[in-house]
């Protein structure tokens, strides 16, 4: 076989793979512009309670920040309870805690992770109180949310969804977080928006999440990775529970702002695609079978290559097919410009599912900050293990060198 019919083979592989990642990105990209459907929620006789569970791993510059705020909810007292469980706090966050209108508690664990902090704060609340509550609610330590929050939450839950609300940037202070804030942005539009126009259930993100509370303590124990979201998500999907998208409702999310912070969430978030993947593979002959759509789809983006690495991989993949081309006296308009056209496809594609907002000379110039990122990106690639089980943490609330 010839060195030209080696690369072509290459080419072309290279190309259909990479080509089903932006072709998926398109369609759902394509699917966030459809026009909204109206939710019919069910009548409901009486206001829902909630259980809010905020878990805290050393989250002490944050989570004051986050508990006070939500204590002035505009919904009767007696119908919500939250829960801080403290993980390795300090004695003084625990104090100034204590002295608030909630529950504190403080687990000590051989290893930490927030599967675990859900777990125990379940385990409480059935073996040492009496209390009965229709829905919990997730969410993260330095998570702010409207003081209308519950109520705006009590008028859509119903016994068979879950529902995941718009998770979005609280800070933009650097272009670190800036860009971050705009792919959280763009993940809404893909995985949640997106997916729910088309009446297919949205991602989970890991806070801002609602659940019925009897599936939650049912469910919550069968949690064992650092990937719970992913988890929760599968478990959802197997059971044919639909995952709501509550694109109004927000839940303003601390973006990381120095490079440390992002090169250990992207490989906390990698790593756990990557485990969710092996962990799915094997009921997918079952969905399949079932006609379980959203499973199936579900599997897939744990498959997908962060877009972030194609949106550069594509240009230089642009670039590199050029002089080998010519070099090979290969057709131009087979080899390379089909990259091209590709890389097209993907800007627009990306260009779509930012909100109109974001679409600014301002956000457009933070994209050179990318170049940086993605290199740690890469960087974490040789560092996924499929079997790790450690939290990764990410800090919040202190900002370290940047790039």
């Amino acid at each position: 076989m010839s060195i030209r019919i080696i690369i072509e083979i290459i080419d072309l592989l290279l190309w259909f793979i990479i080509a089903a990642n932006v072709f998926y990105v398109l369609f759902f990209a394509l699917a966030s512009l459809l026009p909204k459907k109206k939710y019919q929620p069910s009548a409901i006789s009486h206001q829902p309670s909630f259980l809010i569970l905020f878990p805290a791993y050393k989250e002490d510059s944050v989570i004051l920040h986050s508990v006070k705020p939500f204590l002035q909810q505009d919904y009767p007292k007696e119908l919500y309870q939250v829960v801080v469980i403290s993980d390795r706090m300090t004695e003084e966050t625990n104090k100034q805690l204590a002295n608030l209108p909630i529950t504190l508690l403080q687990p000590t664990f051989e290893q930490s992770s927030k599967a675990k902090a859900l777990q125990y704060a379940n385990s409480y609340i059935i073996h040492q109180t009496s209390a009965i509550y229709n829905y919990v609610v997730i969410l993260d330590a330095d998570n702010i949310v409207a003081p209308d929050f519950l109520s705006q939450l009590s008028h859509i839950t119903q016994p068979d969804i879950a529902i995941q609300c718009h998770r979005t940037a609280k800070n933009s202070n650097n272009d670190i977080a800036a860009l971050d804030g705009l792919s959280e942005e763009i993940n809404n539009s893909l995985f949640r928006k997106g997916h729910n126009r088309i009446g297919m259930s949205s991602a989970l993100i890991g806070s801002g999440m609602c659940f019925n509370y009897d599936w939650f303590k049912e469910n919550v124990t069968k949690l064992d990775s650092a990937v719970e979201d992913r988890e929760l998500e599968a478990l959802l999907m197997k059971q044919g529970i639909h995952i709501h998208y509550a694109e109004d409702i927000y839940v303003l999310d601390e973006k990381v702002s120095n490079s440390d912070n992002f090169q250990r969430q992207r490989l906390r978030w990698m790593t756990g695609q990557v485990q969710a993947l092996i962990r799915m593979l094997s009921y997918i002959p079952k969905a399949i079978i079932t006609g379980n759509i959203n499973y199936i789809d579900k599997t897939i983006q744990q498959a997908l290559i962060p877009r972030s690495i194609l949106l550069v991989t594509i240009p230089v993949l642009c670039l590199l097919t050029i002089p080998i081309s010519y070099l090979k006296h290969l057709p131009p308009y087979i080899f390379h410009l089909k990259w091209w056209g590709l890389l097209a496809i993907f800007v627009w594609a990306i260009t779509i599912s930012i909100p109109h907002h974001l679409r600014t000379k301002a956000q457009l110039e933070k994209v050179f900050s990318l170049l940086g990122l993605v290199w740690r990106m890469l960087k974490n690639i040789s560092k996924i293990d499929k079997n790790n089980t450690v939290f990764i943490h990410t800090e919040h609330g202190k900002d370290k060198k940047s790039i």
